[in-house]
């Protein structure tokens, strides 16, 4: 294989914009495990002919290969925006993307695989994405059946089992707090009300504590409500269900009720469980602004459900995250059901530099002053620190494609990428003020007074 590799070589030195033998040469590298020798072979392409698919994919399955995986999330975004990667090709992007811990993406990325190629299967997707639920292990028992991989196909589908049970999304996460930049506050709140009554029930229970309940995270859009809610199911080894709009609400009569009572279930049948709700304004809207609609229905439902009248919800954690907790029904905020309403802020300075460290893990960086780009970014939200390195990543990107080479991210680079990026915090603070200050008789809004120093 070196000799091919060098003859091409040769060959190339004659004929430099020979695009299809650089190619060749650039595969023969891949199989060689000459990766960054294949890398600069694809971006060698890209320089003569940016658009190359075959150089694009080539390139984001080098940097797959490489464990460079934000660099080949960037690679595969772009080559999927312009439809030119399908089925199987967007399996390495899905693996990319729970590296990163980004299974809400790869979740949707891998029900396009399914849609695709209908039965196709990866044992290490499966296991982080997918979790047979008890209703297939009901169904197996039923069959004898020792393998029921086959049973839970159909997971993303939100098929209907004989017991009347529907399957949602469960995960295992592996995140923990500490991989959660800042929100001490927050994390205490979430251990004294979640994680301690599991790990020490012979306590909480002397005191009449069930293991349960709820907590209403709040605060401006991109603070990283559901990764910290993802963080709560690792603290104490839960499963996690992430519950959205989509999966609650039916065009029928009867159906959105039905749906979150099998959330519900579900939940209980696998206790401890973490179930998030997201956007939970959307389900739990107040029931003044709801006359005459069915919503209204579901609310009850949604209440009810949280009590359990007819089912223990020992053991379930219910967490839910909105921007606008004033949109949600007072009755939620009720002993029992969402009793701690947490404030959610953006990253103080230790935050910022602890999110933008675990960022930049990975990525080709020369010493990075995070102290000097944390100073820049005040209230910034998590998501817009992730946006600020993607713009910096991107201006390197196209400096390694017309160099060459690989060139590191800099201070500098992040700076300036800072000063693109404007926060996306700004307008939501500036309706919070409103309701901090005229509708707060009961003192729930205060932490947004304090965070914008703002005098009751």
């Amino acid at each position: 294989m070196n000799e091919g590799i060098e003859q091409l070589k040769e060959a190339l030195s004659f004929s430099p914009e020979n695009i299809p033998l650089r190619l060749h040469l650039a595969e023969l590298m891949v199989k060689g495990f000459m990766l960054d020798d294949a890398a600069a072979q694809y971006q060698e392409i890209l320089n003569i002919n940016y658009g190359n698919d075959k150089a694009r994919k080539g390139l984001a399955n080098v940097f797959y290969k490489q464990k460079k995986f934000s660099a080949a999330i960037l690679v595969y975004e772009a080559l999927m925006a312009d439809n030119k990667i399908v089925g199987e090709e967007l399996v390495p992007f899905v693996k990319c993307l729970i590296k990163e811990n980004s299974h809400n993406e790869a979740i949707e990325i891998y029900k396009k695989v399914l849609q695709q190629v209908p039965g196709f299967k990866d044992e290490e997707i499966d296991s982080t994405l997918r979790m047979p639920t008890m209703g297939n292990k009901r169904r197996m028992d039923e069959d004898g059946d020792d393998d029921f991989e086959d049973d839970i196909d159909d997971m993303f589908g939100g098929n209907e089992f004989e017991d009347g049970g529907s399957d949602f999304l469960m995960e295992k996460p592996d995140l923990k707090f500490e991989d959660v930049g800042g929100m001490k506050k927050v994390k205490n709140e979430i251990s004294l009300k979640i994680i301690q009554p599991l790990k020490n029930p012979d306590l909480y229970k002397a005191f009449g504590k069930k293991t349960g309940g709820g907590i209403l995270l709040y605060g401006p859009p991109g603070c990283g409500k559901t990764y910290l809610a993802k963080a709560t199911a690792g603290e104490i080894d839960a499963k996690f269900i992430n519950i959205g709009l989509h999966d609650i609400l039916d065009m029928w009569m009867g159906n959105s009720e039905k749906n979150l009572h099998e959330v519900f279930a579900q939940a209980r049948n696998n206790a401890p469980c973490v179930l998030f709700f997201d956007e939970v304004d959307a389900i739990g809207a107040s029931r003044s602004d709801l006359k005459g609609s069915s919503m209204r229905h579901v609310i009850n439902q949604f209440l009810a459900e949280m009590d359990g009248v007819e089912h223990s919800n020992d053991g379930v954690l219910i967490l839910a995250a909105t921007n606008a907790p004033w949109s949600v029904d007072s009755a939620f905020r009720r002993p029992g059901r969402f009793d701690r309403v947490v404030f959610v802020a953006p990253p103080d300075t230790e935050g910022r530099v602890e999110v933008l460290k675990r960022h930049l893990k990975g990525k080709p960086t020369e010493e990075i002053d995070l102290a000097a780009v944390a100073k820049v970014t005040e209230e910034y939200s998590g998501a817009d620190l992730k946006a600020v390195i993607d713009i910096a990543t991107e201006y390197k990107l196209e400096d390694s494609l017309a160099k060459g080479s690989i060139e590191k991210i800099t201070t500098k680079d992040l700076i300036k990428a800072a000063k693109q990026h404007k926060n996306t915090t700004a307008e939501w603070f500036s309706t919070a003020r409103n309701y901090a200050l005229y509708a707060n008789e009961t003192g729930l809004y205060n932490d947004i007074l304090d965070y914008m120093k703002i005098k009751k």
